[in-house]
């Protein structure tokens, strides 16, 4: 049964079934796949063994043993090459249950949990009835309260699922570092425990380690994540010092890049071993839980589809709460079993940077990007916040007709700020404090006092020019980069430029007028271009307060794009397209109750009182100025061509094929990291009508057509000139306006699902990818 599109969020969303347990709702999220690229041959498990074997007899593994030469830590640290990263399987059928949910009010959540008995494990695992026993069980231990995770949800996918699935993955990632590496033959053991004694304190140990070469003199510790294991760090340190093993070298592989408390831990085994006997090596593969999804999961739908986005789903909504999910998962981890999740992952850089071909009924392929960080630096906070902005401003792109996006910021027209439908969105919110902001940034770069600013007016008084004439600065989209391939899209960049005009205005402004010979005012605009222009354009391509913007822009992209493919063929969203009802994407959040005259009045305030003062030989008056404005009415892409695409991204479309099924690292970019999903189960056609709608037409003003849109932007607004005083240049003036018009754009979309009336979402990538 189709569903109404509604909007791209990974959280939970309404859903319209009525499911087996009272006020137990599954939440509509992106779910996981079985993954193609597992690990079949493995069929043994290093954890099942009850004493040291063959490591190719442990995974029946055949073949040639890798000269120990050739192995990538031979001569010290490695990485695997960008080129070979891929992903593994591992099995996890709890995964399935991932959707299940129960009231966070104790007393509803006690007549649901109290139909059922302990203890747990007469329940049949894989029914809700065993999670939710499990549950009860720990809550029955715990004083019938949970302190610890907070509530059923955080349980649920920290303890239920991911520490279930720890082992069968470290087993499953075992298994494919002796494989991928060769350590097979009679030499390799794997599991084996060795006795080492401490020489400093005399206390002997056990320690097993994950592959044994007593002919080459090696022990091998391999882990999935990048994280080591806490308990078995005297042992190390006993191994190395123990006289017996003086000759043994350790190597720790890792399945992703080091955290920087095991790095520290590893350099300090280095120290103490000495002569390189301590080595590090990432083999950079992506885990993929494999089970078969159920009416409990997550995204409730038995297609394949990725669970790149459950780390949005999962992200904390402050840093306070991902402080206390950043203690529990360690405090829970002592193994260094854990790996990268939400705590990794700077949200507020999540970009959509690849959407697949859009075929009805089958749901979209999609991919995100977002900058990889440490989790100790206290981010991977607001990820779901972040994917909502993504997901309402796709829809709004696509639900309005392009002749309402267009925002104006003019002293002279306070009726004319923007469209009133395209105001009640947050896409429509972004641009127009966007707009602002650069005219804030125009008015600091302008202070004749410092930096950028006192080099100009230092130029213009050796030329004997008084002051500065009004500018109108707007931001336009920049030639897109991408590639249309196997039916998708890729964005690798997507970059912004700012314009600058002269502009005249009627609006007082606090330094008067500045009267200029037509040499000076072509004279002045040069020096702005050359001098600040470039700042601005750098900040607002690059700085983070422009963020929201840009990410918008990638949307708008996106949208546009699949408007190009409804129009060949009809679409999931195509009774979306120039419906112009955006009700299901409004405001949100601390957003809800904005409106485009508050920011109106901000900007009024500045241009007339200014952003800044200081002494000004006019009266002692106060002087500022500021000029903006957002222009995406034009949007012209270049598809590069495949040589080019070859040469410069050959590691992406793995990278992104990736990433549909789990968040993985970026091998474009090593800062960044890659999640995506598909759409499946969750893009119907809208509120009812044809399932086979006949195509509409849709706007042609851009992608590289020079067709205006059908509808005029607003005319070009006026900013502030720059009166420099005596002895301390001084920039006077104010805030310009300025037209938008947001037209067709070319892109990628991407879609997600959520809450509301059943949501629709969508992923991406970054930098690197773009």
């Amino acid at each position: 049964m189709n569903q109404p599109i509604s909007r791209i969020s990974p959280i939970s969303a309404s859903t319209r079934r009525q499911h087996l347990w009272p006020r137990a709702a599954v939440a509509l999220a992106t779910v996981g796949i079985l993954s193609a690229s597992g690990l079949p041959q493995l069929q043994g498990t290093a954890d099942a063994a009850t004493k040291a074997m063959p490591c190719e007899q442990m995974f029946k593994l055949k073949g040639k043993p890798t000269d120990p030469g050739k192995l990538p830590w031979a001569n010290g640290d490695a990485a695997r090459p960008e080129a070979d990263w891929d992903s593994y399987g591992f099995p996890n059928q709890r995964q399935a249950m991932d959707g299940l949910t129960l009231p966070d009010d104790p007393a509803a959540r006690d007549k649901i949990l109290g139909k059922l008995t302990l203890p747990y494990k007469k329940y049949a695992e894989g029914t809700p009835e065993r999670v939710f026993a499990t549950y009860k069980d720990y809550l029955s231990r715990n004083g019938n309260t949970d302190t610890k995770y907070g509530g059923f949800g955080n349980w649920l996918n920290e303890a239920y699922i991911e520490v279930y699935g720890r082992n069968p993955r470290g087993e499953a990632f075992h298994g494919k570092v002796v494989k991928d590496l060769g350590l097979i033959g009679p030499d390799w053991i794997c599991e084996e425990t060795v006795t080492v004694t401490d020489p400093d304190t005399g206390k002997p140990y056990t320690r097993r380690f994950d592959a044994v070469n007593h002919r080459t003199k090696e022990v091998v510790e391999i882990k999935s994540g990048g994280n080591h294991d806490s308990s078995q760090a005297p042992k190390d340190r006993a191994f190395l010092k123990d006289p017996k093993y003086k000759d043994y070298k350790l190597r720790y592989a890792f399945g992703q890049q080091q955290s920087q408390d095991t790095a520290r831990y590893t350099e300090s085994l280095k120290k103490l071993g000495g002569s390189g006997r301590v080595t590090t090596y990432e083999h950079v593969s992506t885990p993929e839980a494999e089970f078969k999804p159920g009416k409990y999961t997550a995204q409730d739908t038995a297609r394949s589809i990725g669970r790149g986005a459950d780390v949005v789903r999962q992200s904390p909504p402050n840093p306070a709460d991902m402080k206390r999910q950043m203690d529990r998962i360690r405090a829970a981890d002592p193994e260094g079993l854990r790996v990268r999740g939400p705590g990794g992952v700077d949200f507020s850089t999540l970009e959509l940077r690849y959407v697949g071909k859009p075929v009805k009924g089958q749901g979209l392929n999609y991919s995100f990007s977002a900058n990889k960080v440490d989790e100790s630096s206290g981010l991977g906070y607001g990820g779901k916040e972040r994917a909502e902005l993504i997901s309402d401003s796709f829809f709004t792109w696509l639900a309005l007709t392009p002749e309402k996006f267009w925002v104006n910021l003019n002293p002279d027209e306070p009726d004319r700020v923007m469209d009133k439908t395209f105001g009640t969105t947050d896409a429509g919110r972004v641009l127009l404090q966007a707009d602002l902001e650069m005219k804030h940034d125009y008015a600091k770069d302008m202070d004749p006092r410092t930096g950028i600013g006192k080099q100009l007016f230092a130029k213009l008084a050796a030329e004997n020019i008084p002051c500065t004439h009004g500018v109108r600065n707007w931001i336009v989209p920049k030639p897109a980069e991408v590639r249309e391939q196997n039916g998708g899209l890729y964005i690798l960049d997507a970059p912004l430029k700012v314009n600058s005009v002269p502009q005249d205005f009627k609006t007082p402004q606090p330094n008067g007028s500045c009267d200029l010979t037509e040499a000076q005012h072509k004279r002045v605009q040069e020096l702005m271009d050359t001098m600040i222009v470039p700042d601005i354009e750098k900040k607002v391509n690059t700085d983070a307060k422009y963020a929201d913007l840009r990410t918008v822009y990638n949307a708008r992209v996106a949208a546009e794009w699949i408007r190009q493919q409804d129009a060949k063929s009809p679409t999931d969203y195509h009774a979306v397209i120039n419906s112009n009802k955006v009700t299901d994407w409004p405001l949100r959040g601390k957003n809800a109750s904005w409106t485009p005259t508050q920011t109106y009045k901000e900007y009024v305030k500045s241009f007339t009182e200014g952003d800044y003062s200081y002494p000004c030989e006019k009266a002692g008056r106060p002087g500022t100025c500021v000029a903006g404005g957002v222009d995406f009415s034009k949007s012209p892409k270049e598809n590069v061509t495949q040589a080019k695409f070859t040469a410069e991204h050959k590691n992406l479309p793995r990278t992104t094929d990736i990433s549909v099924r789990a968040m993985t690292d970026d091998a474009e970019n090593k800062a960044l990291l890659a999640l995506g999903g598909n759409t499946a189960a969750h893009t119907g056609t809208g509120t009812g009508g044809d399932p086979t709608p006949t195509p509409t037409p849709t706007h042609t003003g851009g992608s590289g057509s020079s067709t205006p849109p059908a509808t005029p932007a607003p005319a070009p607004s006026g900013q502030g000139g720059h009166r420099p005083a005596p002895g301390d240049q001084h920039a006077s003036g104010g805030l310009a306006n300025t037209g938008t018009q947001v037209a067709t754009i070319a892109g990628v979309a991407v879609l997600l699902v959520g809450a509301g009336a059943g949501l629709v979402w969508l992923r991406r990538r970054r930098n690197g990818l773009g």
